[in-house]
């Protein structure tokens, strides 16, 4: 069966949804038969791969209020082994209207009874919020991914956040794990990144994973032009990073890491 990971952080600007789409697709690209969830009615999950958010008629809050199966709206993407099950602006009624629904931290997580033996991994773009849709997501999930981007402030969020996983895993989701903690949008030129970095690792300990995301003019262009950073540059040193990100899940070996050290977006080609 399949690995469900959601992909959660409350605070935005982390990162999230770029992770999201980037990893699905380097898992596609190792041969993983993947499907990315876009739980945000903002859609850039969606967007970000290639697919016009205004033009969806069948999306995840159709699922979430049961009037279709996952299989009805999942789409294929440019990638083989990865597909999508998009989102609209329809998302956002979804929480409303699932107030007074019986079992209604579960509708994800029926609606993908059946696709885990289809996948290897299902991957959840959780929204910016701990609401009902990211509680769908965790419901729904084995395990929980959280960027953290290397900025002040960074991991006070994280308090809230840890909470809300603990308290699904209590009355919810026994099951419920945190995969791992990534480190986005990294500048090792500046002490703070590095400051971040010790503290996040001194946290939250094995669970931050030794791949550091760095800030990438690539990695934000990416989306504008609906692709991911694997087919939009991958040569890029942020494609070179989520490589290295979806290796390090798998357990597979590096050979050759790209180092750390004065990883940022200057050091990219033109």
């Amino acid at each position: 069966m399949g690995k469900i990971i959601a992909i959660c952080n409350q605070k935005g600007g982390t990162g999230k949804t770029t992770s999201a789409i980037n990893i699905s697709s380097y898992l596609a690209l190792a041969n993983k038969k993947t499907l990315l969830i876009d739980l945000d009615p903002q859609a850039n999950a969606t967007s970000g791969m290639g697919i016009n958010k205004h033009n969806i008629q069948k999306s995840t809050y159709h699922v979430l209020l049961e009037e279709l199966n996952i299989q009805e709206i999942v789409q294929p993407t440019a990638m083989n082994n990865l597909y999508l099950a998009p989102s609209n602006l329809d998302l956002t009624g979804a929480e409303v209207e699932l107030v007074g629904a019986l079992g209604r931290e579960y509708r994800l997580k029926r609606g993908l009874a059946h696709e885990r033996e289809k996948f290897d991994f299902i991957i959840i773009d959780s929204p910016p919020s701990l609401g009902l849709l990211t509680i769908n997501g965790l419901c729904a999930a084995d395990s929980v991914l959280i960027p953290v981007q290397c900025e002040y402030y960074a991991l006070e969020g994280l308090t809230q956040l840890d909470n809300t996983i603990r308290l699904v895993k209590d009355n919810l989701n026994p099951n419920l794990a945190i995969e791992g903690v990534l480190l986005t949008m990294a500048d090792f030129r500046t002490n703070l990144t590095k400051e971040v970095v010790q503290e996040a690792r001194n946290h939250f300990k094995e669970k931050v994973y030794e791949t550091v995301i760095p800030r990438s003019i690539r990695l934000t262009e990416a989306p504008s032009f609906g692709k991911p950073i694997a087919l939009y540059d991958k040569e890029s040193l942020g494609a070179q990073k989520y490589e290295e990100l979806v290796k390090e899940m798998l357990g597979i070996p590096l050979t050759n890491r790209v180092p750390d050290e004065g990883a940022v977006e200057w050091k990219e080609k033109p």
